[in-house]
């Protein structure tokens, strides 16, 4: 999985493609295929997954895919706003935790403090931040 807050520059993309092309090169699976799941894209996406390395660009293969994590989500549980369920029940699911788990000691949220900044209802907070263009978040 990768989130914007554990950026990728090109060497590390460039060996994580190759780690998957060499998996699909070697399986015996033929039915494999290999994603770099993005949880914070530019956009809603599942596109062929194609690099530069050494300068040279790769050829195009149809089971190096890059995907937003909606789509990802999607692929797994096939619903198309599956990612969109999980951001509505996560805040719920980990007050009601803490709550009724005296031992808990939770810290600081920054990140939830930042949306609540900027508007009281966090999903839409999220989706002015990351993902305007993903299912089940579009206006």
């Amino acid at each position: 999985m990768k989130n914007k807050h554990n950026t990728m520059n090109s060497s590390p993309s460039a060996r994580t493609y190759m780690r998957m092309q060499n998996h699909l090169l070697t399986s015996e699976n033929k039915e494999d295929i290999c994603m770099l799941a993005e949880v914070i894209a530019i956009k809603s996406q599942n596109i062929p997954w194609i690099v530069t390395i050494d300068g040279k660009k790769q050829n195009f293969c149809e089971k190096l895919r890059r995907v937003s994590i909606d789509k990802f989500y999607e692929i797994v549980t096939n619903d198309s706003e599956a990612f969109k369920k999980i951001c509505i029940q996560l805040p719920k699911t980990i007050k009601k935790l803490v709550e009724e788990n005296e031992g808990f000691k939770v810290q600081q949220d920054t990140v939830i403090g930042e949306l609540k900044e900027m508007r009281d209802d966090i999903l839409i907070s999220l989706y002015k931040l990351a993902f305007s263009s993903y299912e089940g978040f579009k206006l």
